[in-house]
């Protein structure tokens, strides 16, 4: 059996989450359990989500960032499945039917799903380097984050078995667990927007951070480590190690950062010889 908790973590935002509660309140298929995770914010939230969402479990954390607050949740999930949600993001009101319906279809343990992009009030549309896909997608989510985290919904036992999203991480934790999972695992897509994403505002954490690419970098270095991969994987693993290292090392020189730039060229350089060895 399917048993759905749904994790909202949500740092100084109040109107924005409540949106997106009235958006999992709305589903025709209900989550078994609905947790807020508050990572130290400095208004009161607690207050107004207990008096209008009662059945919310809400729990707090000192401020330790978004991969914390969401590893926290699930911690604390009676679920077996969780699907998670931004608190600036809502779901459309056939997201966990339509999830739920196609795990048990399918047995697989992750999918997700296409979105609606809103910037700035707002619809754009995403260019084609953001185009979704499902299947065996690693080499797809090696160049940016394939897979929304509020259209993800994840057999809990395997996110206990990863480890959860890696607290290290700043920003771009999404990414990384995405890829430790598309490493081993088939990835359930369903193609049609069940979720709207929304952007623009000053909070977002991709507005917080210079040069993201350090922090894919980082990700990608992990699983090189690891020595798991398989010789194609390596090679699609290392070519976008080399792009993202000049990119990084590129940014860092235009911000005058020369520690940073020349350490990021010479990991570049580092790559590029494992590449060619790998290849030839």
């Amino acid at each position: 059996m399917i048993r759905i908790t749904v994790v909202i973590p949500v740092y100084n935002r109040s109107v924005e989450l409540f949106r997106a509660l009235e958006s999992v309140y709305a589903q025709h298929l209900p989550a078994d359990e609905v947790i807020v995770v508050d990572d130290g914010s400095d208004i009161d939230i607690e207050s107004a989500v207990c008096r209008h969402f009662p059945q919310v479990k809400f729990i707090k954390q000192p401020h330790a960032g978004v991969s914390r607050a969401r590893n926290y949740g699930v911690e604390n999930a009676q679920g077996n499945w969780v699907a998670f949600l931004d608190s600036d993001d809502e779901w459309h009101p056939e997201k966990l039917a339509m999830q739920a319906f196609r795990f048990k279809q399918n047995g697989l343990l992750i999918g997700h799903t296409d979105e609606i992009w809103i910037r700035n009030g707002r619809r754009v549309n995403p260019h084609k380097k953001h185009k979704k896909f499902g299947g065996n997608i690693f080499s797809k989510c090696l160049p940016r984050c394939l897979i929304s985290p509020s259209s993800a919904m994840i057999y809990k036992p395997l996110l206990n078995d990863l480890g959860g999203f890696d607290q290290a991480l700043p920003a771009c934790e999404d990414y990384d667990l995405w890829l430790r999972i598309s490493v081993k695992l088939t990835i359930d897509y369903i193609d049609r927007p069940l979720i709207t994403k929304y952007g623009g505002h000053p909070n977002q954490l991709s507005k917080k951070h210079w040069g993201m690419d350090r922090f894919r970098i980082y990700s990608m270095e992990k699983i090189h480590a690891g020595g798991t991969l398989s010789n194609q994987q390596n090679i699609e693993l290392l070519e976008q190690l080399v792009i993202k290292c000049r990119i990084f090392s590129n940014g860092a020189d235009k911000h005058e950062r020369p520690n940073l730039h020349a350490e990021y060229a010479c990991k570049a350089r580092k790559y590029r010889r494992e590449l060619d060895n790998l290849m030839s």
